[in-house]
């Protein structure tokens, strides 16, 4: 990451989901972060409605020219980038497993404006919704409204996972080829 804003909120988030894969949505304080509320959003997860925006802060939607709030997230990219976006989204949200892109945009002006988006999960809960916050944020901080996002690079934030002791031990005694089910 190398946008503060991804810095600062990845480390919120990840202090907030303890030993758990992502935290609740209830955990997260908006107060808390404050200084960052400008570049947060949220998403409701809805693929076939292109993740339409829940709330999204007061900087992102200067990026977007618009009040972002229900408009489609995947509708802000490119063609060529808007079914990668939506697979990305997807995924952060299914497997509850976080990413970073690099993203550029155009100008009013015709220049290319660099951004980073994080992407983060909530732990999903029975009878409520699942949603996806995350930071796009602009290294310039001149950008004005922009248009034609395209993803240029992305990854996983892949969390360490943690083996039982049990699950240890078979695979030290384990020879040759073993399937386990279930062991992640």
């Amino acid at each position: 990451m190398k946008h503060p804003s991804s810095r600062a909120f990845f480390a919120y988030w990840d202090k907030k989901r303890g030993t758990a894969r992502a935290p609740d949505r209830a955990d997260i304080d908006p107060a808390a972060v404050r200084g960052l509320l400008g570049d947060i959003f949220v998403l409701s997860c809805e693929p076939s409605l292109g993740f339409p925006f829940r709330v999204a802060g007061t900087r992102v939607c200067a990026l977007a020219g618009i009040d972002l709030k229900d408009q489609s997230f995947a509708a802000l990219f490119t063609a060529a980038s808007r079914s990668e976006i939506e697979e990305i989204a997807t995924i952060v949200a299914d497997e509850t497993l976080g990413a970073i892109a690099g993203v550029t945009a155009v100008r009013e002006d015709g220049s290319k404006a660099h951004l980073e988006l994080l992407l983060l999960p909530f732990n999903a809960r029975p009878h409520t919704p699942v949603s996806v916050t995350g930071v796009l944020a602009p290294f310039d901080d001149e950008c004005g409204a922009l248009s034609a996002f395209t993803l240029t690079s992305w990854r996983y934030l892949h969390q360490p996972e943690k083996l039982l002791p049990r699950a240890i031990r078979k695979l030290q005694i384990a020879r040759g080829l073993m399937v386990y089910e279930g062991l992640r």
